[in-house]
């Protein structure tokens, strides 16, 4: 799949609130009411990630959870990595 170019990620990024360029990735921090809170988010992502066969690096401490997404086969940000930060901001209910 074809990576986009910074300016299509900053587009895109606009409509998924939250969500940053990192580099070569677009992240997302969510802070939790606490760690069982947080551990059940990245369980529902999990899921999610599993069913689209795309993977967020996720970074858990305590009730911070950080997502990054990016396109290793490809090298940087695609559509997949965007449609995964819709989905992970829809189960987040934004």
């Amino acid at each position: 799949m074809a990576t986009l170019n910074e300016n299509d990620v900053r587009k895109n990024l606009e409509s998924l609130p939250g969500w940053k360029l990192a580099g070569k990735a677009i992240e997302r921090q969510i802070e939790f009411p606490d760690f069982k809170a947080a551990m059940k988010f990245v369980n529902a992502v999990a899921e999610a990630a599993e069913s689209a066969n795309h993977h967020p690096d996720i970074t858990i401490n305590y009730n911070k959870v950080r997502f990054a997404l990016i396109s290793h086969d490809s090298g940087g940000v695609t559509q997949r990595d965007l449609k995964m930060a819709g989905k992970i901001n829809q189960l987040l209910g934004k």
